[in-house]
């Protein structure tokens, strides 16, 4: 049964214009039109009239409230919030689609008043009709984190055109042109700082109030906010193909993902439905074939009640919105699901598989340790170093270059590239030679055997012919690295593996110092994919690959949870991963595991009591041992109840 009141992918507001064919006079836009009174005065004027009347049949207090009157004033009751449902259940069968929750509740209460139950009538289709009121608040505060990400989509850009800066529609900026951002303003596109320094709040991208440093030349990202004077950036994209579009896009159309849950669910109602109709039917005729004092009106009743009973409002509202919490409580905390059935999938995965450069390392070379066998101090040691490093665009190179020497500048001349073992060239009038062991074995010069022992990246010094010392570089461990590996094993992983591009020494090194279980390195992105495709052979293992997104794009698809670290910086990552760690920390890895985990768990409660409570109320109705009164507990409060426990995923807390 197709629950159209509440379509959880309307989240854009361009789509919400007008296109609800299905209006009910309920409301299912957005949370101001649900804080606008109007929204709620025909269920306010129909309670008013039921109480009113209920009391005037309970006190006798007016002899002419009978007849005509009595059901003129109880149809007056009931029209402004039974109207709208009869109308949606018409629109319905014209459509084909006979068997719907609407078509449900309009039988049940005309029924009810074709065998003079009035208040019950009305009473039926106004709890309905508050029931509908809560769980479209319900829905609107679930979409409320993600629906925020819409707040931080830019409307215009300041752009430097004709010798001014000029106010345009960000789409229209091209790639390469200079924008202003002033203070307090959000960046309109991806782009490089050509400013000194920035100040930025990145939480709408990241989740992580702390503001964000960068220095002049590195990337700024749409949709954060300028927080120290005015800066000026040079576009490198255009605005749908920034980072906040397509996260954005990325978000809204999560929920068209269904879990395999919510699809069972759905179909699982559309045949449970008719059935049910059914089955009311029989509940009014069959009897006056086996009993002998059958009384029409009693049986029908009953079926009446079955009817309002087998409403399966809970389940098709209740499952989407829990996992639409869990998405929404997600996104808050900086991890982006692509879909329900990625909630789902998380929850199953028993393996974690890893790249180390910008997972568990920050992907930059820094210098580890200075030996120096030379005559000269460390400082002037580093300065021929420094001086033959400024000809490489090598990263190694760009690590050396940060290093701080006293003492003026050196200059090379000369130089050289010696083809996969370094440079050669000459500083102050020195002969220098720079790069690995082969070079240096190559030029006739012995090294220190201690050195055959170093795991890291090593660059070697030779000053006029003779060993002159060395630099050791290596990656750094994220801050919380080790925090990571911890709380995934306390998530119950079993297994934790690192494959790495790397050298295999330095991924060893790594992997026994974040306690991995198995860790191999020097792989090529078809081996990585090799690797994989070899655990996902084993039976019972279900395989999360996370990596950087860039390389790893081959094992992040063919795996059965793809987690890309560096959501922020990364278009592959975005495209091919189900799961998105925004802030780059692989903490958030096990707090991902545990929201799935959440999620699920709350979605099978709810389908507990759901399936709990109806199934002994339409017992207890179908031998007459309920009323109208447990039917509607039975369709509307348990609704309400699963709602009110979907909702307790937006207060939740995940530490890690």
């Amino acid at each position: 049964m197709k629950k159209k009141k509440v379509n959880l992918r309307d989240i854009d507001p361009k789509e919400h214009k007008g296109e609800h064919s299905h209006d009910d006079g309920h409301n299912h836009s957005s949370p101001e039109e649900l804080s606008n009174f109007r929204t709620y005065l025909p269920a306010i004027f129909s309670f008013v009239m039921l109480i009113a009347g209920i009391a005037i049949d309970y006190f006798d207090a007016f002899p002419f409230f009978k007849g005509w009157i009595r059901i003129v004033w109880y149809t007056v009751a009931y029209i402004p919030v039974g109207f709208p449902v009869i109308r949606e259940g018409w629109n319905s069968i014209l459509k084909g689609d006979f068997f719907t929750e609407f078509f449900l509740m309009s039988i049940a209460t005309l029924g009810a008043f074709a065998i003079g139950e009035y208040p019950e009538g009305v009473a039926v289709m106004l709890f309905y009709a508050v029931g509908e009121l809560f769980q479209n608040a319900a829905v609107n505060r679930a979409k409320r984190n993600i629906k925020a990400l819409l707040d931080v989509r830019p409307n215009e850009a300041l752009v430097y055109r004709d010798d001014d800066f000029v106010s345009v529609n960000p789409e229209t900026v091209e790639i390469g042109e200079k924008i202003q951002v002033r203070v307090g303003e959000k960046v309109p596109l991806d782009g490089i700082l050509l400013s000194d320094k920035g100040s930025f709040n990145t939480a709408a991208l990241t989740g992580e109030s702390k503001p964000d440093t960068i220095a002049k030349g590195e990337k700024v990202f749409a949709g954060s906010i300028n927080l120290d004077g005015v800066i000026e950036v040079e576009t490198t994209k255009e605005f749908k193909d920034s980072s906040i579009a397509r996260i954005l896009d990325m978000v809204q159309n999560a929920t068209a993902r269904k879990s395999k849950t919510e699809l069972f669910i759905r179909k699982f109602a559309r045949i449970y439905t008719p059935i049910v109709v059914f089955l009311a039917i029989g509940l009014t005729f069959l009897p006056y074939f086996f009993i002998d004092d059958y009384v029409f009106r009693d049986w029908l009743y009953r079926a009446l009640i079955f009817l309002v009973i087998s409403c399966p409002c809970a389940l098709v509202i209740s499952i989407p919105l829990g996992y639409f919490g869990g998405l929404g409580a997600a996104s808050r905390n900086g991890i982006l699901f692509k879909g329900a059935s990625f909630l789902d999938a998380m929850t199953k995965v028993n393996t974690v598989v890893m790249d180390k450069t910008g997972t568990v390392t920050k992907g930059v070379f820094k210098i580890k340790e200075v030996v120096n066998n030379s005559a000269f101090a460390e400082a002037e040691f580093m300065q021929y170093l420094m001086a033959m490093e400024e000809q490489s665009t090598h990263p190694i190179a760009k690590a050396i270059l940060e290093y701080k020497a006293d003492g003026a500048d050196l200059e090379a001349t000369e130089v050289s590239e010696v083809a996969g073992k370094g440079l050669k060239g000459t500083v102050n009038g020195k002969t220098v030679l720079v790069g690995n062991k082969a070079l240096m074995t190559s030029n006739s010069i012995e090294v220190p055997s201690e050195t055959d022992s170093i795991v890291e990246s090593i660059v070697m010094v030779a000053i006029e012919g003779k060993f002159a010392g060395y630099v050791t570089i290596a990656d750094e461990l994220k801050e919380d690295a080790h925090q990571a590996i911890k709380q995934i094993r306390e998530a119950g992983i079993s297994k934790i593996i690192m494959l790495s591009g790397d050298k295999d020494s330095i991924t060893q090194q790594v992997s026994k110092e974040l306690n991995i279980d198995w860790a191999k390195g020097g792989l090529l992105p078809e081996d990585k994919l090799n690797e994989v495709e070899e655990l996902k052979k084993q039976p019972e293992t279900k395989v999360a690959f996370i990596g950087d997104g860039i390389n790893d794009a081959p094992v992040l698809a063919a795996s059965g949870v793809g987690i890309a670290m560096g959501g922020l910086g990364s278009d592959v990552a975005i495209e091919t991963a189900d799961v998105i760690i925004q802030t780059d920390q692989p903490s958030k890895i096990a707090r991902a595991i545990k929201i799935g985990r959440s999620t699920r768990k709350i979605v099978w409660q709810n389908i507990g009591l759901a399936f709990g409570v109806k199934v002994i109320v339409l017992i207890l109705g179908a031998g007459g041992l309920a009323t109208m009164w447990e039917a509607v507990f039975a369709d509307v409060g348990v609704a309400l109840l699963a709602i009110l426990n979907a909702v307790r995923l937006q207060r939740m807390k995940w530490q890690s």
